[in-house]
């Protein structure tokens, strides 16, 4: 029965490990598009013209609203709330240090990666709202936030709640996850591949974190 259950736990690690490599890859592949401006990058202006010709007063304030979420002080501030909910409704560290390190992990790739790729955003003439003069490969705020709603998501699923209330969880994370990306292609701060980066990435780093939580509760038991 153990060997069965050792044999269940490293077959569920070889298929997290293989989509973390194949999201790595994907990263690498969007990357190399992105610095030779090819492949899927050569689409980002006529797309990035087109969500401009499209802009209306309602839409630039629904826009402005979810990317003010994505601010790094703002998605702080709400790690810090997340957090102290957790440990006042369960007792556990547990949770609390998988919030810490999954955002404290997010924070730190965007950071590297812009500066390993070193991506210009798009021209001060798309922008609506303050010129920021950083990189813009990966989008940070749709990196951050996508780990965000969906850590906060998969806690829900691992607690003794209905089932609804889980698809709820995961489909508000998804929700907010396309509408941060969406957003910043809309407000002119970043191309559309940057925000399929954010999106890899995040997705991919969310795998790695579930893959070693699995394999180590795993091992324990």
């Amino acid at each position: 029965m153990r060997d069965e259950h050792g044999q269940v736990l490293t077959t569920r690690a070889v298929v997290g490990l293989l989509l973390v490599v194949l999201g790595v890859s994907g990263f690498a592949w969007l990357a190399d598009a992105a610095a030779e401006g090819d492949h899927l990058a050569a689409f980002d202006p006529r797309l990035t013209t087109d969500f401009v010709a499209h802009r209306t007063a309602d839409l630039t304030r629904v826009a402005q609203g979810i990317s003010f979420v994505g601010n790094v002080p703002v998605l702080l501030l709400l790690t810090a709330i997340a957090a102290g909910i957790l440990w006042l409704r369960t007792r556990r560290w547990q949770p609390v240090l998988l919030l810490v390190v999954g955002m404290g992990g997010a924070g730190a790739l965007t950071y590297g990666l812009k500066l390993l790729i070193g991506r210009h955003r798009p021209g001060a003439a798309f922008v609506l709202g303050p010129i920021d003069t950083g990189f813009s490969f990966p989008s940070g705020h749709t990196l951050s936030s996508t780990v965000f709603f969906f850590l906060l998501a998969g806690l829900v699923w691992c607690t003794e709640v209905r089932r609804a209330t889980k698809l709820v969880a995961v489909a508000v994370a998804t929700v907010m996850s396309l509408a941060m990306g969406l957003s910043r292609v809309y407000l002119g701060y970043h191309w559309a591949t940057d925000v399929l980066a954010g999106w890899l990435i995040a997705l991919t780093w969310l795998c790695l974190i579930a893959t070693a939580l699995n394999y180590g509760q795993g091992r324990r038991l």
